[in-house]
């Protein structure tokens, strides 16, 4: 049973339908089983942590981009934790080992000059290096971390074997929203640049932005490209860390029209924001589906769909509609749990949206609501 609109009696509201996100993960379990890499949640992607018990039973832990990511990981999840940043401060250090499993460094003077304190204080923990590839077919440059002069892994010319004897593994992340393909031409690279290295390893990671549950997305081929990538060393264990790829249309955002202004056309003010609530439509940029709704003109009512900032900008884009709509009706953005709300902001004071998840056996369940004190506690 799909959510039912009438139990959302607040908005702004994100709801992640669990069915959906369990479909989600067995298909990421399905390339677990038959490839023998292991799947790892990025928690930049998703970090709905009152879902960890479910994506525990299948994925073996989470990738953290910090100290915070890597305490959540441990506390909600407790499974495997891989701790990587682009650079880590002294201060945190200690406390990172000793919660992570994995540690990535993104340069090999940050590992020569680290390695002995986290060793120190966790003997067991794994070192890996972050390398660039140099090779991306990523759409926007935004999320290309093989873009030029770009700050993310160590690049071949770089590369300094002094780290050797030190690691235990090399990571990349080289795609975004992207389909096995263009893992194929990663690899290629990769291996070009690297490849006399991967034998010496336990462990290679290919990183996150494989959009493994996505319609279309050929999963038997990503198998067979992992099976024949660890056959080619020795059975090397490999890592894929999706962040999207869990939350991917697994809910929606609910909000509700506060007014409808005309400006040379009709415009609905909405409870939520484009800039706050749903950053990546304006980063990427995308323009977001909402249910019932087409582009505009296309139905008998085309409406301009805006948050309530004063942003000039705050805009989600035009939409027409069966129907006219009025003031307290609710709007439906599709696909919002993924790089939503952990992106969240409350720019403008706007009120963060409500967690929930929707069980089609118990009904909705608020996890979360925000307020003025989440507001202020990040001021002073």
């Amino acid at each position: 049973m799909s959510i039912d609109f009438t139990q959302v009696k607040q908005t702004p509201m994100y709801i992640c339908e669990l069915e959906k996100l369990e479909n989600n993960l067995q298909i990421l379990d399905k390339v677990q089983k038959e490839s023998g890499a292991k799947v790892i949640l990025a928690l930049k992607g998703f970090a709905m942590h009152s879902t960890f018990d479910l994506v525990g039973k299948y994925l073996h832990g989470c990738t953290a981009s910090g100290l915070h990511e890597a305490k959540l990981a441990r506390e909600k999840m407790n499974k495997e934790v891989h701790t990587y940043s682009p650079a880590f401060k002294e201060e945190e250090i200690k406390e990172i080992a000793l919660l992570s499993n994995d540690i990535v460094f993104n340069s090999p003077s940050q590992l020569l000059e680290f390695k002995d304190i986290v060793k120190e204080v966790n003997p067991d923990i794994s070192i890996s290096l972050r390398i660039n590839p140099e090779y991306s077919e990523s759409p926007v440059d935004l999320y290309n971390p093989c873009a030029l002069f770009s700050r993310l892994g160590t690049t071949k010319a770089n590369f300094n074997e002094e780290v050797l004897p030190f690691i235990d593994g090399l990571n990349f992340h080289a795609l975004c929203e992207q389909d096995v393909s263009a893992l194929e031409g990663v690899l290629k690279a990769f291996e070009q640049n690297f490849g006399k290295y991967i034998s010496k390893m336990k462990y290679i990671n290919f990183g996150g932005g494989h959009h493994i549950t996505k319609k279309g997305y050929d999963v038997d081929k990503l198998i067979k490209v992992i099976k024949d990538f660890r056959s080619r060393y020795n059975n090397i264990e490999v890592y894929l860390e999706p962040g999207e790829a869990v939350g991917w249309e697994t809910g929606v955002l609910v909000s509700t029209v506060l007014d409808i202004v005309d400006n040379g056309m009709k415009i609905l003010i909405l409870d939520t924001s484009a800039e706050a609530h749903m950053p990546d439509t304006l980063a990427m940029p995308y323009r977001a589906e909402v249910r019932g709704a087409a582009k505009a003109n296309e139905k008998a009512f085309t409406y301009k769909l805006t948050g309530n900032t004063c942003l000039a900008g705050d805009i989600m884009g035009d939409y027409s509609f069966d129907t006219p709509l009025k003031v307290g009706d609710k709007i439906i953005f599709e696909d919002q749990i993924h790089y939503t709300f952990v992106k969240s902001t409350t720019f403008n004071g706007i009120k963060l949206p409500s967690l929930a998840l929707w069980d089609r056996s118990k009904g909705l369940k608020i996890i979360k609501n925000f307020g003025y004190g989440d507001y202020k506690q990040r001021l002073s």
